[in-house]
């Protein structure tokens, strides 16, 4: 699906500090990617169920309870015209809310039909008048990002208020990014973090290790690091990037958990492959170490030149690629290369 980026986008600033993992080597703060406002999820998704994976809802009451939803079942294989067909007809014959959300789904997204916002609008407008939910947040998420006219944040909020009530955990999500933001909203950290627990507790990765943050810091409820890092095992277990690099932190330092060094190696290296400069920059100072996983030096000062290329410089492991002999610094700086390269490549293309 789209990712649909509303005005609460960037809003947590949260000072989570990545703190020291190899006590020889002085590190930088850390650098954590703020919680985002989440995409509009598909029609008809339970909240506890991953988002690319979510099976349809049982259909309403105005339809058959036994009959297959074939629109949706054809949106999933990515069969749109199929799928804006079969929708069509369900609205027709069994004024199905579900296809309604449908097809409001497709013309946002110029699915199988030419995208128009207007209409997208129109649809998701008529299933949140009927309860819908999923509805409900696509079209909160149209007003936050200015798609319709008149766009309006303060209709959109109502809108991620009213999701979320009836359970819509990424509503739920997005509201408590709100409440952080303190602009909509006068800024209420207790009423998030409730927001947050709420989307937690279905499965939301996100809001997990949103809500993690706040009981790293105590703010919006009592600081508990142990409850903190439970949210982050949860979140990284989702593969949740930043509660990985965060966890893995925790791991290595024993707080709020058992401590655990080779556990920690493992995480930080995800999170390092999919591009995390901070994780990348932590696992060239455990390769550099031999703490966790086992000393290369090799692999960290590819791994540091990769986190220097990302934004995260560190001079104590400048040093340390110094130190080392001419054909092991060659061989780091050439397996470094093609990453550095294709995010030279993605960032040119942005610009």
């Amino acid at each position: 699906m789209r990712r649909v980026r509303g005005a609460a986008a960037a809003l947590l600033t949260l000072a989570l500090s990545a703190g020291a993992i190899a006590p020889a080597m002085a590190q930088s703060p850390g650098e954590a990617t703020p919680p985002k406002m989440q995409p509009i999820g598909k029609p008809g998704a339970q909240p506890a169920a991953p988002r690319n994976a979510a099976a349809p809802q049982p259909l309403p009451a105005t339809a058959a309870r036994h009959e297959p939803d074939i629109a949706y079942g054809a949106y999933q294989r990515g069969y749109y015209v199929t799928a804006f067909a079969e929708a069509t007809q369900r609205v027709e014959q069994l004024n199905d809310v579900k296809a309604m959300t449908l097809l409001g789904e497709l013309y946002s997204n110029g699915f199988g039909i030419k995208r128009d916002d207007n209409k997208a609008a129109e649809w998701y407008s008529i299933a949140a008048e009927r309860g819908d939910r999923e509805a409900m947040f696509a079209l909160a998420m149209l007003h936050f990002s200015g798609r319709i006219k008149p766009a309006s944040r303060e209709e959109g909020a109502k809108l991620l208020a009213t999701a979320a009530k009836l359970g819509q955990a990424t509503a739920a999500y997005d509201l408590g990014l709100i409440y952080i933001e303190g602009q909509l909203f006068p800024q209420d950290f207790a009423r998030a973090a409730a927001l947050f627990r709420s989307a937690a507790q279905v499965g939301s990765p996100e809001a997990q290790y949103a809500l993690a943050t706040l009981y790293k810091e105590g703010r919006g409820v009592p600081k508990d690091v142990v409850e903190a890092a439970r949210l982050l095992a949860a979140a990284s277990s989702a593969d949740n990037t930043d509660a990985q690099l965060e966890y893995a932190i925790a791991l290595f330092n024993g707080t709020g958990v058992a401590k655990n060094e080779h556990l920690a190696a493992i995480l930080l290296a995800k999170a390092a492959r999919k591009g995390n400069p901070v994780a990348q920059n932590r696992l060239a100072n455990v390769l550099a170490v031999g703490r966790g996983a086992q000393a290369n030096p090799v692999q960290a000062i590819k791994w540091h030149i990769i986190a220097k290329a990302g934004g995260v410089s560190d001079i104590p492991l400048d040093a340390f690629v110094q130190q080392q002999p001419p054909d092991i610094r060659a061989a780091g700086e050439k397996a470094a290369k093609p990453w550095v390269d294709a995010l030279k490549e993605a960032l040119q293309s942005r610009s």
